[in-house]
């Protein structure tokens, strides 16, 4: 072979041997390449299987339990780069649909919980309201001061009874449903006095004569019993509840102090947004056992125009709560139309002409007064001649009968 054609084989070789170096390594660069994208797929893969189970196992369910409560903190995805992505943005429709429709059955189960509680409660008044009938029936038919302080007893129970169930139907959208006519502050407390088990601890101290306007005596008649009730549920019951009663520059304020152990920032900040009324409250998120209380005070006070604060401590440890009436829902009253409630049967008898033998006090219905009574403080029976106890007992029982005068409850009118 000669040396000519020998060259141009060795220079074909050395191209081709070129050709194949630059072939296996861009080969390389294609494989390398491959490897990395394989592994970035293989960690997105692995980071979105991550996501998904967060979300079914922690996002989803927290979501969920926010929807009850609202102290609890809903998580956002583990890896902010998915949050951007289109997965991400998936999932974060996965998220909005799944409150809607959370908050879609929630609304239904609320719906339907008000429901059966405001037919039920409507049921429930209306017994209440035949038994106070058969009470007042009783009273005007004996006139024996044993029989009378028993039925004095049940007559407190009852009213109890009727409160709590007004309490549930007002949470439900009920109106208070009892008209009244206008009523000093102090005897508006003295009629949510009458309403608690608890009513001989509670010591009032009224330093004004200001009444409330006659559609506002009912809604804070309840507004106050729950207060009081709530005072006296949570303090010592060798403890007194004590109301104050007094003027302010645009209005008045009830204060009432207990000797409880108090409340914790969250306690407060979540008895403020109850008692604001700033929201509907849901029915069934009330706890176990359901706690009504600040909630329909709420209700009460955003329909009404009032406010009720719970966030200041008493002086004796416990809570402090201020109702607090601006003066646009006040009014005074005249010292002849005034609405008159009994004293303690005591001073009332004393103030009777004496008894005849045989002779019981009679009895005679007044109208337009308000339904508020004293508290029924037994008459001391036992120290008495029978002609006596029973000139006590019933005119103790006059008065707090005489109050119970009101039209039929009320429809939903906007007007209340």
């Amino acid at each position: 072979m000669s040396r000519p054609i020998l060259e141009v084989l060795v220079w074909c070789l050395a191209v081709g041997l070129l050709l194949a170096v630059v072939a296996v390594a861009h080969q390389r660069r294609i494989a390398s390449a491959s490897r990395r994208h394989a592994t970035a797929l293989r960690g997105d893969l692995r980071a979105r299987d991550l996501e998904a189970r967060h979300l079914a196992e922690v996002r989803l369910p927290a979501l969920a339990e926010s929807l009850h409560e609202e102290s609890v903190q809903v998580p956002g995805p583990l890896h902010e780069s998915i949050a951007d992505s289109p997965y991400g943005h998936s999932q974060q429709r996965v998220v909005e649909q799944f409150t809607h429709s959370v908050n879609a059955a929630l609304a239904r189960a609320d719906q339907s919980a008000r429901a059966a509680l405001m037919t039920t409660m409507r049921a429930l008044q209306s017994l209440a309201s035949d038994q106070q009938l058969v009470i007042s029936a009783m009273q005007n038919r004996y006139d024996h001061p044993g029989i009378l302080a028993d039925l004095l007893k049940i007559d407190h129970a009852n009213a109890q009874f009727g409160r709590r169930a007004q309490a549930v139907a007002v949470l439900c959208g009920a109106w208070p449903g009892r008209q009244r006519a206008a009523a000093t502050l102090e005897d508006v407390v003295r009629g949510a006095t009458s309403r608690i088990s608890d009513y001989l601890r509670v010591k009032t101290i009224a330093q004004v004569d200001i009444a409330l306007s006659d559609r506002l005596v009912e809604p804070v008649v309840l507004a106050v019993a729950e207060l009081l009730d709530n005072a006296a549920r949570h303090s010592p019951p060798s403890t007194e509840v004590q109301v104050n009663i007094h003027p302010t520059h645009n209005g008045a304020v009830i204060v009432i102090d207990d000797c409880g152990v108090g409340m914790h920032e969250q306690e407060k900040h979540r008895a403020a947004w109850l008692l604001s009324g700033s929201r509907s409250v849901d029915v069934t998120r009330l706890g176990d056992p359901p706690q009504f209380g600040f909630s329909v005070i709420g209700v009460l006070a955003k329909r009404y125009g009032f406010t009720v604060s719970v966030d200041s401590q008493s002086p004796y440890g416990g809570v402090r709560a201020v109702l607090y009436l601006p003066h646009p829902l006040l009014t005074h009253l005249n010292v002849h139309d005034g609405p008159v409630l009994t004293a303690p049967a005591e001073n009332n008898a004393a103030s009777k002409p004496p008894l005849r033998t045989g002779e019981f006090p009679q009895r005679r219905r007044r109208d337009a007064l308000p339904d508020l009574q004293a508290p029924p403080t037994p008459a001391p029976v036992a120290r008495q001649r029978p002609e006596q106890a029973a000139a006590v007992m019933g005119a103790f029982q006059r008065g707090t009968r005489a109050g119970r005068t009101s039209t039929p409850p009320e429809g939903n009118a906007p007007g209340e």
